[in-house]
């Protein structure tokens, strides 16, 4: 592949401490690159010094020459001025842009929703966000750079964006580098991941599934003093290797070495224990929505707008749900609901006698009386001991099992970072002992060995748990089932996130269908028949088989390269071949293979 930019030996250090030291990477043609870390230890800096947004100490940056580079980050330069569209598509005229299937793509995937003619000072930060990422992605670039773009964007838009990057170069053109703590878009979208850690970038190749697998692997020779993250990453390889639904049907890691290292891991929820203690706490009631509906007056027009209509939602002890839904849909009045907060216009709610519900909310409001308060007075004034994951801990274990270090027990709460802000809120809440339990938008500031630590505590609360969030991975993995918000009501959704996206899909294409004048609808008549059916039927099936030998041949290889002597690079090289070309043949026939289920559907 040939090379589009790298790094020599950089060096970058800032008056308190070093950031890079004799850093050397690369970027080749077809690298799509996850970069993850810790919050602070140079992520978005070292993006910033690839595009030649700052100059390293020492060493030097190399780019291919002619390459064209685009690069959205976390700073907001469009000027309030300018309307939607000269932010997007300038002074090109519009049948030029209209005609452009990348631009049509973008705009609908991104800005749909916001006035074409609105100024940029009008809009929220989640809209002008969106602004920025589209002007971006309109134009036509060799190497993209991403810092944090799923913030502000809903389930669907990020995988509106995963779909959007995957097809906009072929294989093996192009160049990727999104920094974010969306486990599930790395995964989906990434060939390789970059962490930053100890002033040094680490290469793994894969995404973040095959990345966790790998630092499993590494750690486990590391010392002893790293075995609690060594044995949260294990957990988390654990439940990404016996089928995290996004990646059931098609595994991005060695499966067989995978399951070596987590044949003894137990499950990540005991969820009979978990039940039992729930219904200690809880009783059999939690809180019954019967036939609720709410409204209100619109102060603008005056008009009674109805946000939930003839609702009924019976939440059972230790339930674990995650709520999906557009914003506006109705997801944070149905949560207040829930908690008392909030009266329905009509029907009844029914609240157990025992119930103890706590919200943690995107605001830090919980932490303003504690502001000036010292870390270890807040945990001063808990109790002595709590019980987690069937071990009885102190406060100050809690919230170590959480990132913080003893170090920071001094530090007072208006001082921590925003990140350790949120994990000290959602610590305080659980140490609170609610029995039930609502998440908004928790991953707010948190990096994915943060979400990965969260996760592990979440697992072991014995209570109903409430989940509102844009991050697919999370609601897959600390929830047990998922339910939308959709034209005022609530839908179960038995395949999750999935069958969420495929009624959005249904919703909108009905939405901006023409209207059909009274006509009514023609029926479908099947794309293919007779024979050709037959023939394509048999080839549907036949590419089904054969994607499935050839999967079992790759892993065959990992497993192969993992028991090969490393120091052998020509035949580690011969290996790596064989796999690179099976993995063309794949993507050559998954095409196919879809192609066929549109016809045959």
């Amino acid at each position: 592949m040939a090379h589009l930019l790298g790094a020599e030996s950089l060096h970058l250090e800032y008056p308190t401490r070093v950031i890079f030291d004799d850093v050397t990477i690369g970027i080749d043609e077809g690298q799509r690159i996850g970069v993850v870390g810790r919050n602070g230890d140079g992520k978005s800096t070292l993006m910033r010094l690839l595009s030649g947004r700052i100059e390293p100490d020492e060493g030097r940056v190399t780019r291919r020459g002619g390459i064209t580079l685009g690069m959205l980050d976390q700073a907001d330069n469009l000027p309030d001025e300018l309307t939607v569209a000269e932010a997007i598509v300038g002074d090109r005229p519009e049948y030029e842009w209209a005609g452009d299937a990348r631009v049509r793509d973008v705009i609908s995937g991104l800005v749909g929703g916001i006035p074409w003619e609105a100024r940029m000072g009008e809009l929220s930060g989640g809209q002008r966000r969106r602004v920025g990422l589209a002007a971006l992605l309109v134009g036509d670039w060799d190497i993209i750079f991403l810092d944090e773009p799923t913030n502000h964007l809903d389930v669907e838009g990020i995988s509106w964006l995963a779909e959007h990057l995957k097809r906009r170069w072929s294989t093996n053109s192009g160049g990727l580098m999104v920094v974010t703590h969306d486990r599930w878009f790395l995964d989906e979208v990434c060939t390789d991941t970059w962490e930053v850690h100890d002033r040094i970038i680490e290469p793994f190749e894969g995404g973040y599934a095959a990345y966790i697998l790998q630092r499993v692997e590494r750690d486990r020779s590391a010392a002893a003093s790293e075995s609690k993250r060594q044995n949260l990453m294990r957990k988390e390889l654990a439940w990404l290797g016996r089928g995290a639904p996004a990646r059931s049907t098609k595994p991005k890691f060695r499966i067989d070495a995978a399951n070596e290292l987590i044949a003894n891991e137990p499950p990540p929820r005991d969820k009979v224990s978990l039940a039992s203690m729930a219904m200690q706490r809880l009783g059999k009631d939690v809180v019954d929505l019967e036939d609720v509906s709410v409204s209100y007056q619109d102060k603008t027009t005056g008009e009674t707008k109805q946000v939930l209509k003839d609702v009924t939602w019976r939440i059972a002890p230790g339930e674990r749900t995650g709520i999906l839904g557009v914003n506006g849909a109705g997801k944070s009045t149905l949560l207040s609901l829930v908690a008392g907060s909030l009266l329905p216009t009509t029907g009844k709610v029914k609240r157990g006698k025992t119930i103890k519900v706590a919200t943690l909310t995107q605001q830090l409001g919980e932490l303003e009386e504690i502001w000036n308060d010292r870390v270890s007075d807040v945990l001063g004034r808990q109790k002595s001991s709590y019980i987690a994951g069937g071990k009885e801990m102190t406060p100050s274990q809690l919230l170590e099992r959480v990132g913080f270090q003893s170090a920071q027990l001094s530090t007072r709460v208006k001082e921590l970072s925003g990140g350790q802000k949120r994990r000290l809120q959602l610590l305080l809440i659980i140490l609170d002992e609610p029995n039930v339990l609502i998440l908004d938008e928790p991953t707010n500031d948190l990096d994915t060995d943060m979400l990965a630590a969260i996760e592990d505590l979440l697992d072991s609360y014995p209570g109903t748990l409430l989940v509102v969030s844009h991050d697919r991975y999370l609601l897959e993995r600390v929830t047990d089932q998922q339910y939308a918000v959709l034209e005022g009501g609530m839908r179960h959704l038995p395949r999750g996130v999935d069958q969420y996206l495929e009624i959005r899909a249904a919703q909108q294409k009905a939405e901006s269908a023409p209207a059909s004048g009274g006509k009514v609808a023609e029926k479908k008549v099947p794309k293919l028949g007779g024979a050709e059916l037959r023939n394509a039927q048999k080839e549907f099936s036949a590419a089904e088989r054969k994607l499935a030998k050839m999967n079992d041949q790759i892993a065959q290889l990992h497993t192969k390269m993992a028991g090969h002597d490393q120091s052998d690079y020509t035949g580690l090289g011969t290996i790596t071949t064989e796999i690179q070309g099976l993995e063309a043949q794949i993507a050559t026939l998954e095409t196919r293979w879809l192609e066929l289920e549109d016809l045959l559907n």
